[in-house]
């Protein structure tokens, strides 16, 4: 067999993608105890010579018209079926369907892709809306990975697509995405970098609502308990009963007392008395 040949069957029988290394570690294993002259003559065959017989397949299976090609990807080098006859391939596989993404989230993988690492206000500046929910869908499905921060105020996120994105689509890397070079050229909107002031202003804003929140229950509790406490603290206070004279003197001098006191008594049998005594 000859050197192409015997590559080309290594590639057909992996069950994953090769890497060129991986391909020469096969062919020197096989010239390892053993006297067949071939195999030791492929033995010492590098990376070189395998790239050379790779290449020249892959332009043999597009000049044949093969129904299938071998290509490259980021990790390593397999065969796949000509998207052309992905129509009859397909009805091999009735129960995998495939993953579809929609159009907004299409659009905000392209523009990750191109422009990597991005921001999601400048993916925001591009699209004109905001991608909060597209991107949840992206990274879910591992599209998409957070790459670090940017050294703006506020340090926001950056976006990078992943390698299974290269697996996905087939690729080798961005480089071999369609007019990558001429599409990067393109200058898109971008945000503008937030100042200090307005990187510190929103945290600052969360914090003050969701203190205000905490802070407000217990005010309006203490108020409650308190107006309670002023029109229950009549009766709490009210002068123990004194001799039949003064408290004849009492009522001529103030008749108010005794209603004062039917209300308090009204009023301690209400919820919110029960409540201020809780409070209490």
């Amino acid at each position: 067999m000859t050197l192409k040949q015997v590559i080309e069957a290594l590639v057909f029988a992996s069950p994953k993608p090769l890497l060129t290394k991986e391909i020469v570690a096969a062919l020197r294993s096989a010239g390892e105890e053993t006297e067949d002259l071939e195999a030791l003559a492929y033995a010492k065959v590098g990376e070189e010579e395998v790239l050379s017989a790779l290449e020249e397949l892959k332009a043999e299976y597009t000049q044949t018209g093969r129904p299938f090609q071998i290509t490259e990807q980021i990790n390593g080098w397999t065969l796949v079926t000509d998207g052309s006859a992905g129509r009859w391939v397909r009805q091999l596989y009735p129960e995998a369907k495939p993953t579809r993404l929609s159009g907004p989230a299409l659009e905000t993988l392209a523009i990750i892709a191109y422009r990597q690492p991005v921001t999601r206000a400048d993916i925001e500046a591009v699209r004109g809306v905001a991608v909060d929910g597209v991107m949840q869908v992206l990274l879910e499905r591992g599209l998409v990975k957070i790459a670090g921060r940017a050294e703006v105020p506020g340090r926001p996120l950056l976006y990078s697509t992943t390698e299974y994105f290269l697996q996905h689509f087939g690729l080798k890397n961005v480089d071999d995405l369609p007019n990558a070079g001429e599409l990067r050229r393109i200058p898109l909107p971008t945000a503008p970098p937030p100042t200090e002031e307005e990187a510190a202003k929103p945290k600052k804003k969360k914090k003050g609502e969701s203190g205000s929140e905490e802070a407000e229950k217990p005010v309006e509790t203490s108020t409650e308990g308190t107006a309670a406490t002023q029109e229950v603290q009549p009766a709490a206070e009210a002068p123990a009963p004194e001799p039949a004279s003064t408290a004849e003197t009492t009522a001529e001098e103030s008749p108010k007392p005794e209603p004062s006191v039917e209300v308090a008594a009204d009023v301690s049998e209400t919820p919110a008395a029960e409540g201020s005594q809780s409070g209490e």
